[in-house]
């Protein structure tokens, strides 16, 4: 079986409580950091950009973004498939609204111990949790 490789951008947004804005997509159970795939020929920041205004409704410029890794990992919501996934952290404040296909925003903790029933995506418990520890 041929494992799928989708190339995405995302941001990382802290609140004044250190927490990380998660959002959870219609149709599936993972929260992930809002951001999604680029569009052929788009720039990493680019489509970060797109989808945090289409996800949140959030308008940022790319002096607002900071590189914070690239990672590889297994894709939270599609079988079979993994991410390489450009991370870029912001600092702007905002006040996020659920748009497009997002369904539910949550600000998790980092170092929080999280419900069972609360499911997070591999590439934020394998690699953006312990890059923003470090």
């Amino acid at each position: 079986m041929t494992t799928q490789m989708l190339v995405v951008a995302a941001v990382c947004f802290r609140d004044a409580a250190d927490r990380i804005l998660t959002v959870r997509k219609r149709g599936t159970n993972a929260f992930m950091l809002p951001g999604g795939k680029l569009e052929p020929g788009e720039a990493p920041d680019s489509a970060a950009l797109r989808e945090v205004y289409e996800e949140l409704g959030v308008e940022l410029t790319k002096d607002d973004l900071t590189l914070l890794g690239n990672w590889t990992a297994a894709a939270a919501n599609e079988h079979n498939t993994n991410i390489d996934a450009t991370i870029y952290l912001s600092t702007v404040v905002i006040s996020p609204v659920a748009s497009a296909e997002i369904d539910e925003l949550r600000w998790v903790h980092p170092t929080a111990m999280i419900e069972p029933a609360f499911q997070l995506a591999p590439l934020l418990l394998d690699s953006v949790f312990p890059a923003l520890a470090a």
